[in-house]
Order: C-alpha cells, then sequence, then structure tokens
C-alpha cells in the first residue's frame, strides 16, 4: 500500500486533473478502502488543499459553472424566491437564544422570507439530525449553532462545509484544527465584554475583582478568559480565590451557596464582582443586602448580558450582547451568500458588546473589608 503522502499527493494531482472526483473513483484508482480515502481527503481538506462536496472532492476554488452564473442573474433585482426559505438550529431557545432568533426572523421576514426553527441541546449528533431534518423539509440557507469542540464537533463543522446550500454559523467559529473551513460566520466578542467590565472597575479604582457564574457554554468560557487576561494585561493581582461557579438563581439551596460565594470573595479581598448572568447577579445582591453590604459603597456589581439588569435594586451596570442585532445579521449574510454562492468571499464578522452604566458601580472602590455574610 502506498504511503498516506503519496496517495494525497495522488489525490491532489487528480482533483486537479478532473476538478471534482467521486470518492468512489479515488477508492478503486488507490485500491484502498473508504475509509481511507477518506480520512486521505479529510486531512488534505483540514489543510485548505481541496474541499469536500457530497460524495465526493473538488479544488477550494473554482470559477463559477454554467448554472451559477445563469443563478446569479435570476437574483438581480433582489428577488430571493426559495433562498429565503431559512432553517435555523440552535442549542437551546430558552437562554440568550430567543433574542438572536428574533433578529434572524426580522431579517429574513423583511427579505420576503420564512425561518423555521430547530433547537439540539448541545449535541454533535442532535446538530446534524436537526440539519439533515430541515434540508429535508427544503430549506435553501442555514443558520446553525454548532457543537464544534472535539472530534465531533469537527466532524459535523466538515460535513457542514460540503452541504450545498449557504451555511452561517452563529456564535460559533470553526477550531484551529480547520483553519480553512469556507464557512461564513457572526460572533459576540464575549471576552472583549469582559474586559470592558474589568477595565470600567479599575478605572474606578477596584484592584480585586471576581468573576461569578452559574452557567456551562462557550460564553461563559470566553467571558473566563477574557476577564482572565484583561486582569493579567493591567497587571492586576492574581485570581486565586476569585473565581466561583454558583447554582441558578432560585434553585434549591441557592441562599446557602450565594452567602459562601461572597464571603469567599470578601476573604480574598474582592471589592467588585463581574456575574454571568442578570438573575445571578440580582441573587447576589440581594444576598449582600441580607447581610448588610450596600451595593455599590461595600461592593460593585457588573452583569453580563442586560436581559433584566435594569431592573434590579440598585438597577445593574451591565455587558450587553447585541444578540437580536447579530442574528439579524447572520439571517442577511446568509441571503447575502445565496445571492452569491461563488465570488462572495468568506465573511467572519465579530459584534462588540456595549456597557450600559447604571447604579450599581458607584463612583468609586470601597475600602477592602473581610467581613460579610
Amino acid at each position: 500500500m502506498a504511503l498516506a503522502s503519496e496517495r494525497q499527493e495522488l489525490i491532489l494531482a487528480t482533483v486537479r486533473e478532473r476538478g471534482t472526483v467521486r470518492l468512489a473513483d479515488l477508492v478503486e484508482r488507490l485500491g484502498v478502502t473508504a475509509v481511507t480515502v477518506r480520512r486521505d481527503v479529510t486531512t488534505l481538506a483540514d489543510r485548505g488543499l481541496v474541499r469536500r462536496v457530497h460524495g465526493g472532492v473538488t479544488l477550494p476554488y473554482r470559477g463559477p459553472a454554467p448554472d451559477e452564473r445563469a443563478g446569479r442573474g435570476a437574483f438581480a433585482h433582489g428577488r430571493l424566491p426559495d433562498q429565503a426559505f431559512v432553517g435555523m438550529v440552535v442549542p437551546t431557545v430558552e437562554y440568550y437564544w430567543p433574542a438572536v432568533i428574533q433578529g434572524a426572523q426580522s431579517a429574513v421576514a423583511a427579505a420576503g422570507g420564512r425561518l423555521v426553527l430547530r433547537a439540539s441541546a448541545y449535541d454533535a449528533a442532535e446538530d446534524r439530525r436537526q440539519v439533515t431534518g430541515l434540508l429535508d423539509r427544503g430549506v435553501r440557507t442555514l443558520l446553525v449553532a454548532p457543537t464544534n469542540t472535539g472530534e465531533t464537533g469537527q466532524d459535523l463543522l466538515r460535513w457542514l462545509g460540503t452541504l450545498t446550500v449557504p451555511v452561517v454559523l452563529v456564535e460559533r467559529l470553526p477550531p484551529p484544527e480547520l483553519p480553512t473551513l469556507p464557512l461564513d460566520a457572526a460572533t459576540t466578542e464575549h471576552s472583549l465584554g469582559a474586559g470592558l467590565a474589568v477595565r470600567h472597575l479599575v478605572t474606578l479604582g477596584h484592584r480585586r475583582i471576581a468573576f461569578i457564574t452559574a452557567r456551562f457554554s462557550p460564553t461563559t468560557r470566553a467571558l473566563r478568559e477574557g476577564w482572565q487576561e484583561t486582569v493579567a494585561s493591567l497587571g492586576l493581582p492574581g485570581h486565586e480565590g476569585l473565581a466561583h461557579d454558583v447554582p441558578p438563581y432560585g434553585s434549591r439551596g441557592w441562599t446557602d451557596a450565594y452567602d459562601a460565594t461572597l464571603r469567599s470573595c470578601r476573604e480574598a479581598g474582592a471589592t467588585a464582582l463581574f456575574v454571568h448572568s442578570d438573575s445571578e447577579a440580582i441573587g447576589l445582591v440581594e444576598r449582600a443586602h441580607e447581610h448588610g453590604l450596600s451595593v455599590p459603597d461595600d461592593l460593585a456589581v457588573i452583569t453580563y448580558d442586560d436581559e433584566v439588569a435594569a431592573a434590579a435594586d440598585p438597577p445593574l451596570t451591565a455587558v450587553r450582547p447585541q444578540k437580536h442585532r447579530l442574528g439579524a445579521l447572520a439571517a442577511e449574510m446568509a441571503l447575502a451568500r445565496a445571492t452569491d454562492p461563488v465570488e462572495r468571499p468568506v465573511h467572519r464578522v465579530q459584534l462588540w458588546p456595549t456597557l450600559i452604566i447604571r447604579g450599581s458601580c458607584g463612583g468609586g472602590a470601597p475600602v477592602p473589608a473581610k467581613t460579610g455574610p
């Protein structure tokens, strides 16, 4: 059997010669198993040397086929008859995602189209099943927030890259292992949002800033990284003892857990909290008041999300991801890709969150104290 490098060179030569080659033809030509061919093709595609398509492989860059040139003419006046039938797969239709969905729906409706929604529960196999169901339903454009970690996530992304309909990733990017995967993406720079919160607190004189979360999600990871990187870049004291996970606000045993977290933060010298998300921030403020701590006089608080932060007592300073705009932008990118599937370059657009100043930070840092609940 030929070495993997020799097989891959032959695959490249065949694709250069023919333009597009079926996997079955490569199996016959190389005299190896279909599994071996798929593995070689995956390696080449991950390196950006070929592009996988349904049942075959082609060059990553090619001119438009005659039917594609003709198809572009049909949309010369902005008509989107079929392509505006858009499918959307998100991990949940609850926390965070409703505003994103609403933004996408508004953009699709403005184009005279229809959005069909499915949820997948942060599972790569379910992502694929839901996407397949939408394709069977007849959607012509896809917005997907897929699982993008681990081998299953990478395989899912590779498969999405082979689909013949436009695919735009929402709040997800391909991992470094897939540097040339040609999928559009619209994301929020969550780590920068954490940096906005930390920097605002530093301008008010705070030096020990705790990070508290009740959720495990890609957003949480990005916020934690942004908090850690900003603390380090500003030369603040280390964050040991300042990162805490708490149960959701209102869940069983939440009061004892929040009291313990506040106690730990105060003992570590924290004078400010950066909390993901609003409900947990409200719960922490409630427990702080219960134990005689004043917000913001004794403890400053910034929340991430700004869904209900303005209704807190006091109203919470918040970092607000532009969820509605993100959904609308993703849909607009997908519809634009549908009108120009070949010559439009890959777009990776990132929105910055916005810092909304309210009453929970006050005008300066309190004197650090070791007392508390």
